[in-house]
């Protein structure tokens, strides 16, 4: 289990609508569903219980029909029962709210730290030490949402400072990777990630809001497309580590 933006499992750290990786389900092609030496229903707590044990258990998202896969059961039945776990654990069936919560994201279902306990769970896990990106990572990362994918000689020229620096830093927390190289330069391209959205609360790049509104006459200075989505408001509120 893990905090807001944590790996599950172990440890805390970062977590993508449709909860799969646009793979079809194995009944929509015609593929059986896998053999388990164990049928789920018979083991206490049933199809609910197995799916709670794999979840615990998984590092990053997992999609609908990979746990399907996992349990051996159809996508639909494993994908209901999905819902009705993270809609317990909200409390939304008579019993407590949870301390911590099932989500499905752009890359798949996770389970998270409650977002209402982001506070204790922060103190407890960083001992003091502040979570939050530092402005120039905010909009480093602003760039790269609305640009990509770009190169980080593109962002450096954007923001008129060398980001090399703030690039590592946002590799490493996993908000950011590398889509491939500038047919041209050869440059690394860069673009966010479905942690990114995760840790945004977004499935897919368009829900974030139009930049014009926000920055009218940042669009046509640095070539962006005014209809594009991106990061309005994302300096003022900071986003967790």
């Amino acid at each position: 289990m893990t905090q807001e933006t944590g790996t599950t499992g172990a440890g805390a750290g970062g977590v993508e609508a449709t909860g799969s990786d646009g793979a079809a389900p194995a009944e929509a092609v015609g593929r059986p569903v896998p053999e388990l030496d164990v049928d789920v229903d018979e083991l206490p707590g049933g199809l609910a219980a197995a799916l709670e044990a794999v979840l615990m258990v998984t590092e990053s998202p997992v999609p609908v029909e990979r746990l399907a896969a996992g349990v051996a059961r159809p996508v639909p039945e494993v994908a209901a029962v999905l819902e009705d776990l993270a809609a317990e654990y909200r409390g939304e069936t008579g019993g407590r709210p949870r301390g911590f919560e099932l989500r499905q994201g752009a890359d798949g279902w996770r389970v998270y730290s409650a977002r209402a306990q982001a506070d204790v769970v922060g103190a407890f896990v960083l001992e003091g030490q502040s979570s939050r990106l530092s402005q120039a990572a905010l909009e480093t990362l602003a760039v790269v949402a609305y640009r990509q994918p770009v190169t980080r000689g593109q962002v450096s020229a954007v923001r008129g400072v060398s980001v090399d620096g703030v690039v590592r830093t946002l590799l490493a927390r996993g908000l950011i990777a590398e889509t491939g190289q500038d047919p041209m330069t050869g440059a690394v391209l860069f673009g966010t990630t479905g942690e990114f959205l995760d840790r945004m609360g977004w499935t897919s790049l368009d829900a974030l809001p139009p930049l014009a509104p926000h920055l009218p006459d940042v669009g046509e200075a640095i070539g962006l497309d005014p209809s594009s989505a991106g990061l309005a408001g994302l300096t003022e509120d900071g986003l967790g580590a």
